[in-house]
């Protein structure tokens, strides 16, 4: 574990970091005034670690492979998998059109029990 921090502080450093207002066209279609930007607290480190040291506690335990989807979830995996010693596989949106043409990259899941993030 890195410096761990409780949970009430690392919702405010996630908060402070990654909420911004103005006009945002979110998935839904919706248009709001607010949005929480987690790209912003997946690129800072030190909250990163921080997220990673809480969701570690929360891994099950038969869990085998770590699943990052796509874009959000590969950070968290990624970090997940320096922590834990877990591979981790990175999951598309929509298999690539060329080369292997795969959905999942990395280690074969055939069989095993994943934790997708």
């Amino acid at each position: 574990m890195t410096n761990r921090i409780s949970r009430e502080e690392l919702a405010k450093e996630i908060y402070f970091t990654s909420y911004v207002k103005g006009i945002f066209k979110l998935r839904s279609g919706k248009v709001s005034n607010e949005y929480l930007d987690k790209y912003m607290f997946e690129s800072n480190p030190r909250i990163l670690s921080a997220i990673a040291d809480h969701l570690c506690q929360i891994i099950p335990k038969e869990t085998q492979i770590l699943a990052g989807l796509e874009l959000g979830g590969i950070p968290l995996a990624t970090v997940l998998s320096l922590q834990t010693g877990l591979p981790t596989v990175f999951v598309r949106k929509k298999a690539k059109e060329y080369g292997t043409a795969k959905i999942v990259e990395g280690v074969e899941i055939k069989a095993k029990r994943l934790c997708i993030i």
